[in-house]
């Protein structure tokens, strides 16, 4: 008696159908693999904000126009790049009873952050001084440090604006060059400068201003910040 045939293999299957050894295979899907093309393009990044809007600061325009020519000619320098320029400022405000009641720093951030137009940072102490009540990381000031265009807006207000409202001025101490071509100030009040209203002010507060330059000596330094309009204080006051 034969033996009954067997039953083809459905198709698809190791010996028969369109997809077999023998037969073309059928196009595969095409998945989200890491080959496949993305159907949505990336989104573009966002463009920075310009920090000082259309209008450049006109203190940079300044040092660009008349500052670099002037001191080429006074000094001596053969090349543009030869004079000194400002790198940056360092605004730092000691906080010292934040360590008490932390809701004071809000406020000396706050009058910080309006008169830079950049927001400050917290500084926090690196050890613990007993003598002083003082525990380490406990928080006691801001600091922030202003580059490019704020530190031309910032040192713009603060020698046209700011320093003429200080009651009796006579110019800054020329004594304040660390010997580097750096030059450090302090101020007693922050109500100085007109971005602070008198009547939100908790405390009157001072700071310290650092002006970083490129200058190798103390009197490049202070060539650049005169030329700059930094009025300092003659012999005779």
């Amino acid at each position: 008696m034969a033996e009954p045939k067997k039953a083809d293999k459905a198709p698809g299957g190791k010996g028969g159908g369109a997809a077999g050894r023998g037969g073309q295979a059928a196009p595969a899907r095409p998945k989200g693999g890491k080959g496949a093309p993305a159907t949505d393009a990336p989104a573009a990044p966002a463009k920075r904000a310009s920090v000082s809007g259309t209008v450049p600061p006109r203190m940079r325009e300044r040092f660009r126009t008349a500052v670099v020519p002037a001191m080429m000619k006074e000094r001596g320098y053969g090349n543009p790049f030869q004079v000194p320029r400002l790198a940056k400022v360092v605004i730092n405000m000691g906080v010292g009873e934040g360590k008490e009641n932390a809701k004071v720093l809000d406020f000396a951030t706050a009058d910080l952050q309006a008169i830079s137009g950049q927001k400050p940072i917290i500084t926090r102490a690196k050890k613990s001084i007993a003598n002083f009540k003082l525990r380490e990381n406990v928080p006691i000031g801001c600091k922030e440090t202003l580059r490019g265009p704020r530190m031309y807006e910032f040192l713009d207000r603060l020698v046209n604006v700011a320093l003429p409202r200080v009651r009796d001025f006579k110019g800054v101490p020329p004594k304040g060059f660390d010997g580097r071509g750096n030059y450090n100030m302090g101020l007693k009040e922050q109500i100085i400068f007109p971005e602070i209203v008198y009547d939100k002010v908790d405390k009157v507060r001072g700071m310290d201003i650092t002006m970083v330059t490129t200058a190798r000596t103390d009197e490049e330094a202070k060539a650049l910040l005169t030329h700059l309009g930094v009025p300092f204080r003659t012999a005779e006051a």
